[in-house]
């Protein structure tokens, strides 16, 4: 391209934000380093509350079609509204913009790190991240000016109810734990939709998480305690044991596919349960592993409570890697700078984007 036309080009754009691409164990997170325009709020959740009830036109700038695909999330970085924090960010999806996940803040982490953003101490660095959900302690093993993993000091988790029968017209009477690890989740042994958390049965385990998700928010509506902006069920995990001891995840995000990461804040809210149901204890370390074979080291640091309720500090360890950096515009003549998504990729859910 010429280099008068590239010109005229970049100065017609209305908008242009720069995302460095990374991604956890295999989930992408890319994070908006640059060109991020200010939202309004006093807090991170307040910003987070105004994206989703009153401006979305970013979120789908960057998360639909033509600039997105079906997969992965952009992270919103964002000036800190804590004082003790280094950094703020939301996370971004098809669906909405969401309060906290474990591996994005993973993403986020390498990501101000390995760019310079902030100043990398090796053999470690701690960044504090703000967030809607809370202050998230992110301590990065560095070496030779990467970041080779990130253990994650979790906001509180604790169980809404266990063992919650749900009626399904296709898999009968089901029981969901409603947990809160960062978001709320409705917890979900997968037997119980008669198959296995294995690649083959990603599209079936997807679909029965989508339905679930929409009779669970139906029925059963959460609001957490001390932050009303975090309501509703975000994501129906699926969970089950191996041989080996570890915790085999699937979470499932709307409109229609899988994390391919262990899922920190399901890995999270899922050991809330088990430590509700004595099956764990302070100190005491277990692995997640996702869909595809990637792993998370899961800890139970503390416990504590949340307005009254009882709860527990997780830690997340895992890994992000940096693979691209690139710069996504809006052109102001664009017809369909609204994005769009259809069902043949994003899922059937996919329909109900207008």
């Amino acid at each position: 391209m010429p280099l008068t036309l590239v010109r005229r080009t970049v100065m017609r754009w209305k908008r242009t934000i720069q995302l460095l691409d990374v991604h956890c164990e295999g989930e992408i997170g890319k994070v908006a380093i640059g060109g991020v325009p200010k939202i309004p709020g006093n807090s991170i959740a307040e910003q987070l509350n105004h994206i989703n009830t009153v401006d979305d036109s970013l979120r789908r700038f960057l998360c639909l079609e033509p600039r997105a695909a079906s997969i992965g999330s952009v992270n919103l970085l964002l000036p800190p509204k804590r004082p003790e924090a280094d950094a703020g960010f939301i996370i971004l999806q098809a669906d909405q913009a969401h309060a906290m996940s474990g591996s994005n803040s993973i993403c986020v982490t390498t990501a101000l790190l390995e760019s310079g953003m902030i100043e990398m101490k090796e053999p470690e660095t701690v960044v504090m991240l703000d967030t809607a959900a809370g202050l998230v302690k992110a301590t990065a093993t560095c070496r030779e000016g990467r970041c080779e993993r990130v253990k994650l000091t979790m906001v509180p988790s604790f169980v809404q109810e266990l063992d919650v029968v749900v009626d399904t017209p296709e898999w009968g009477r089901i029981k969901v734990d409603l947990c809160f690890g960062g978001v709320f989740y409705a917890l979900v042994d997968v037997r119980q939709i008669g198959t296995t958390i294995d690649k083959t049965n990603a599209r079936r385990i997807v679909e029965a998480g989508m339905a679930l998700k929409d009779i669970v928010n139906r029925t059963l509506p959460v609001v957490h305690p001390e932050i009303p902006e975090i309501k509703g069920v975000a994501y129906v995990m699926f969970r089950d044991t191996e041989a080996d001891g570890a915790v085999r995840t699937c979470t499932t995000m709307w409109p229609g596919r899988v994390d391919r990461s262990p899922c920190g804040t399901g890995s999270s809210a899922n050991l809330a349960t088990l430590h509700a149901r004595g099956k764990v204890k302070p100190g005491d370390v277990l692995t997640s592993r996702s869909i595809i074979g990637s792993e998370f080291e899961v800890g139970l640091e503390a416990v504590t409570t949340v307005a009254g309720r009882k709860a527990i500090i997780p830690t997340i360890s895992g890994r992000g890697w940096t693979f691209g950096l690139h710069q996504v515009a809006l052109d102001p003549f664009d017809p369909l700078a609204d994005g769009f998504a259809l069902t043949d990729t994003w899922g059937p859910q996919a329909g109900e984007i207008r």
